[in-house]
């Protein structure tokens, strides 16, 4: 077996981050967000931060495979795109404020964007304005900052964006193709900067599989009348996650 695949399954931390990827798949599958909100505070715990965005990144275009035909025919084409270009075009700027600061700092960034996240949605915060050029621009744009950064794509557009009272199914859709369209930048940029080896590599394919899996498992399972039940399930694993990730309880 290749030396990095031996590795790869010697890295300290990787059940936890299978059962915890699975986890992820299943509130991905049925909610079509949440993925990186679960996994990369404990995938911090084990990994540099570099090498958990771009696990988040890759194994969200596997996951995307199975979710992605349907959710394009449902989303709002125009929009999105506006979203994923004006994210497109931040990524580089992201990881280059990842490169600047030290693990610590950036395991604090992400549990504040999370629970920040968290609050704003659990709390019922409603934004009920139309988004404009200037607001999607605005709004991809730091999706594309974040992302870039900590390896969460989609807290700024849940925010800003996906928290309006709009239909359930068309914000799913939305959220799908974004996302998708984001990691693709995002794998796209590290690859490019030689920001990954070939043992995270390897613990991508790792992931992916049971990431894959469980996401096929939470499509089947998501029904529009019972999105009360979900977010209910959702807020809790990611609330579970952020606080297992917490730096003050290492």
């Amino acid at each position: 077996m290749p030396e990095s695949f031996l590795q790869a399954l010697a890295l300290p931390g990787l059940g936890w981050m299978l059962f915890t990827i699975g986890a992820a798949g299943l509130v991905r599958g049925f909610t079509g967000f949440g993925t990186a909100m679960i996994f990369v505070p404990v995938g911090t715990q084990f990994l540099p931060m570099a090498d958990v965005v771009f696990l988040m990144a890759a194994t969200g275009i596997f996951s995307t495979l199975a979710l992605a035909p349907q959710a394009w025919r449902e989303c709002d084409k125009g929009e999105v795109s506006t979203l994923a270009l004006s994210a497109a075009v931040m990524v580089p700027f992201g990881l280059w404020a990842m490169a600047q600061l030290d693990a610590l700092t950036l395991r604090w960034v992400s549990s504040a964007v999370i629970g920040l996240t968290l609050m704003a949605v659990i709390t019922g915060w409603r934004w009920h304005g139309r988004l404009g050029w200037p607001g999607r621009l605005a709004i991809g744009g730091g999706a594309g900052t974040v992302g870039g950064m900590t390896g969460l794509t989609g807290p700024v557009v849940i925010v800003f964006y996906l928290a309006n009272a709009r239909d359930v199914r068309k914000v799913r859709a939305n959220t799908i193709i974004f996302l998708a369209m984001l990691d693709i930048v995002i794998v796209f940029n590290i690859l490019l900067g030689g920001l990954a080896g070939v043992t995270t590599l390897w613990v991508v394919a790792l992931l992916s599989m049971p990431y894959l899996v469980t996401t096929l498992v939470g499509k089947a399972l998501f029904d529009p009348s019972l999105k009360k039940l979900y977010r209910r399930a959702s807020y809790s694993v990611i609330a579970l996650a952020v606080i297992s990730g917490l730096p003050i309880l290492d």
